[in-house]
Order: structure tokens, then sequence, then C-alpha cells
């Protein structure tokens, strides 16, 4: 089982500072500042973990025999 560890970054209102944590829920609370335990705490949009890289990603990469037609209209049984 592929666990996701959702880190979250974080920027305290007060005294600026900025930080990671791990939330397990989207809807848990704004964790206090790590640096003067404020609450006036705001999630920062950030970043992917991941970036995908290169000449790009097509539907028929990892597709085999008729299956590769899917993006052409034409699937497994000639439509």
């Amino acid at each position: 089982m592929l666990l996701i560890m959702p880190i979250f970054d974080f920027e305290c209102r007060q005294c600026g500072n900025e930080f990671e944590k791990l939330v397990l829920k989207t809807t848990a609370p704004v964790p206090e500042c790590s640096a003067c335990q404020s609450a006036d705490v705001v999630k920062k949009v950030s970043a992917p973990g991941f970036r995908l890289t290169g000449s790009g990603w097509y539907e028929t990469d990892f597709k085999t025999g008729k299956k590769k037609n899917l993006a052409n209209g034409q699937g497994e049984s000639g439509n």
C-alpha cells in the first residue's frame, strides 16, 4: 500500500516564520507557528513534490495492440 505524506508549507503572520508541517487531513486546523506559537498562520501555495520532464507523456505510451487507437476514437471494437 502506497502512503502519501501530505506536507504543507505555512507562514506566520506575526513573525514571518515559514515552516513545513505534516498534516494528515486537509480539513485539519492550521498548526501554531513553530517559532512564536502564534495561531495567526496561513497555508501557502507550494509547488508539487514531483515534476514531469522530457518531451511529454502521451496517451499511447503504455498501451498495446488495438488500444493504441483510442485517441482516434477507435477502440477494441473498431468503432
